[in-house]
């Protein structure tokens, strides 16, 4: 993907992602990850937190998007993930499962410390994924 979406400053969304980096807790692995999601006209931030019980950690994605939500947005245009990876860094599977229920169609953009960057539409990067719709599809059914 290397046009810039209509309305999203990529650049910008970029920046905070950098951000909200900065406010990552992650003692035991010392990986560092901030995100950004623009939710309506909104940017919220989020970042990792680990937890000495990894399992209970939470991706900074999930965060975002979890702020986004909890403030009333249910549509998420798009995501800027950044990471202590030398290079783009793309959400986990359960992150990419989580953002798909507020937008298979959101634009996904990742840059490592290097600066070098990369974009994805969600859909893209969780191939048929579980939604809403199939939920529905399946109340239909019964």
């Amino acid at each position: 993907m290397s046009e810039q979406p209509e309305g999203i400053d990529v650049d910008l969304l970029v920046s905070e992602a950098w951000r909200a980096r900065e406010g990552a807790y992650a003692p035991y692995s010392n990986f560092l990850v901030g995100a950004a999601a623009l939710a309506g006209d909104r940017i919220v931030r989020g970042a990792n937190v680990e937890n000495a019980s990894y399992p209970v950690a939470i991706c900074a994605e999930r965060v975002a998007a979890s702020q986004a939500v909890a403030s009333g947005a249910r549509d998420i245009r798009a995501i800027a993930v950044t990471s202590s990876a030398p290079g783009p860094a793309t959400p986990c599977g359960m992150c990419r499962q989580f953002l798909f229920e507020f937008n298979p169609d959101m634009l996904v953009i990742s840059e490592g410390v290097s600066g070098e960057r990369k974009a994805w539409r969600l859909a893209d990067l969780l191939l048929d994924g579980f939604g809403p719709a199939d939920l529905e599809s399946a109340a239909e059914a019964t």
